[in-house]
């Protein structure tokens, strides 16, 4: 390939570069010492002047071309008003961008960032960052001691960061802290967990746009709603509050006040102006768990607030201004409130942007002990004192805990009270296998009623398996509801089994019995493959 020709873009320096009489070549000027250089020819420049400046960008471009003949200069008028004036700047230069034919096969782009007033350099480097100008970034420098002749020293700066391995690996372990942040320092090892963290967290930080956590109670969706909080606030991308409110709890007219605010006798009761929830997150995060509970009413205010940062309190003919940030929760498929008319498709559509469901802590078993070492960490810290499982008792109490009798049916909620527990009744910090026996027990009597109720385990199927975006609408819409719910409950033991096999001797517990050869495991693979479905995809890792 032929070396490709040097073209240098950049702003006249309207003090830097002036100059009259025969000492203007005594001096040093930023855009003359461009083509001084021995080691570099410059092919071209393209150089912006404003118009009261035209008499100097001639001589500039007359001393250029003395002192390097195979330079072409062309000389850019730029009207602007206010060279000081952010938007009329940055629209010239774009503006000039979209009519500029920029030949990256034949040439090599410099843009000149020493000269021009603060704004232009500001305006010119966005434009580079944004490869709007494709090329480097080029400052120049005046040598130490001014002497005839020497031009001093230029860089040459490239802002594709993914040419820099150390920068790289500075925003890899910044972006590996962030992550490690969201998920409370916990090293969780479920992949599909951790790599539903990981794309949070990209999002938390490069998006304003509303994002809603699904999942069953207890799931953690108000724990990472806050983690996400501590994140923008530490990046400076919000500098309110973080504001939670549960809608389940907000009924009647006290929903609409709490939320949007009231003027003084709005409705009875009302004795004075109420600001409400949604002022209070301005320029911070609104986290609005149990979503789907909010009335009709209250949900077309919520709309109109998250699209045009407005909304009228109650009883006020007034429009206030709030511009947050909304995160929320729901445990309920929201789909199917839609489709029964008790929640808005337009609030639906606009929230759903970004969404994501956490699983159950039965739907991650691999990540139990982990979150077990956490949680005793933090129940020793408030109780002041070190505490710890024995081999033997930590041993017995994973077992079961991993196991499908334990249902976690309040998910971490109930797996924090479990070693609140523990740790309280521990004596002198050692928890011992008596007492880890007597907490499984007071476990499996806490969900007795549930596996009574649906059975054991999973099989009575599991609201966490979302066929539609497993099978795809049209091989679901071909299935009998028979066979739909038969996969459900199928699914829902796999999500909670350590192993196929294991799956498999759950499912077929009596069946197998009968069998002069064994294998569950491959009547079980071959049950999933009918539907082009792997054991990886049965267990939630996606199709």
């Amino acid at each position: 390939m032929a070396t490709r020709q040097n073209v240098v873009i950049g702003f006249l320096g309207t003090q830097l570069d002036s100059g009259k009489g025969a000492g203007r070549w005594e001096k040093w000027r930023p855009t003359l010492s461009l083509v001084q250089h021995d080691d570099v020819v410059i092919a071209r420049m393209e150089l912006f002047y404003t118009l009261p400046h035209r008499e100097l960008a001639e001589r500039v471009c007359t001393d250029i071309q003395a002192a390097s003949p195979e330079t072409t200069v062309n000389l850019v008028p730029l009207d602007i008003a206010d060279p000081w004036d952010f938007g009329e700047v940055y629209a010239k230069l774009f503006d000039w961008t979209q009519s500029y034919a920029f030949d990256t096969e034949r040439e090599e782009y410099w843009t000149h960032i020493t000269t021009g007033t603060h704004v232009a350099q500001i305006c010119l480097f966005l434009l580079v960052e944004s490869r709007r100008i494709p090329g480097v970034l080029a400052q120049t420098s005046p040598p130490k001691r001014q002497q005839v002749g020497d031009p001093g020293s230029y860089a040459l700066i490239d802002l594709d960061l993914s040419r820099y391995d150390v920068i790289a690996q500075r925003f890899g372990a910044e972006q590996r802290d962030a992550v490690d942040f969201l998920k409370s320092g916990i090293a969780t090892r479920n992949a599909r967990f951790n790599a539903l963290i990981e794309e949070v967290e990209r999002v938390a930080v490069r998006s304003r746009a509303p994002i809603l956590f699904t999942g069953p109670t207890g799931a953690g969706k108000s724990h990472l709603a806050r983690r996400m909080y501590g994140l923008k606030k530490a990046r400076h991308q919000v500098e309110g509050e973080f504001v939670e409110v549960n809608c389940a709890t907000l009924q009647g007219e006290g929903a609409a006040s709490t939320l949007f605010g009231h003027k003084k006798g709005a409705f009875t009761g009302a004795a004075a102006d109420r600001a409400g929830l949604l002022r209070t997150a301005h320029k911070g995060v609104l986290f609005l768990d149990e979503i789907g509970e909010l009335g009709l009413d209250e949900q077309a205010m919520l709309l109109k607030a998250v699209e045009e940062k407005r909304f009228y309190p109650m009883g006020s003919d007034r429009e206030v201004a709030s511009d947050f940030e909304l995160i929320a929760g729901t445990n309920r498929d929201l789909r199917t409130e839609v489709a029964a008319g008790r929640f808005r498709e337009d609030l639906y559509a606009r929230i759903n942007l970004w969404s994501y469901r956490l699983p159950g802590l039965a739907q991650r078993p691999e990540d139990i002990e982990p979150n077990v070492d956490h949680l005793l960490a933090r129940s020793g810290a408030e109780l002041g004192r070190a505490v710890r499982l024995s081999a033997e008792a930590r041993a017995v109490y994973l077992r079961y805990a991993q196991s499908p009798e334990a249902l976690w049916s309040g998910n971490f909620r109930d797996l924090s009270a479990s070693m609140t527990r523990l740790a309280t009744l521990a004596e002198g910090g050692r928890i011992g296998l008596p007492l880890v026996e007597a907490e499984i027990a007071r476990l499996r009597w806490l969900w007795e009623p549930m596996g009574t109720a649906g059975g054991t385990g999973s099989a009575g199927g599991d609201d966490s398996v979302d066929l539609a975006e497993l099978l795809g609408e049209a091989q679901l819409e071909a299935m009998d509801r028979f066979d739909q719910l038969q996969l459900v409950a199928v699914l829902g033991v796999c999500r909670s089994a350590r192993t196929l096999s294991d799956a498999g001797r759950q499912l077929f517990q009596a069946s197998r019995a009968q069998r002069t050869v064994v294998n569950d495991a491959d009547r079980l693979r071959k049950y999933l493959a009918r539907f082009g479905l792997d054991w990886e995809q049965a267990r939630g890792g996606g199709r």
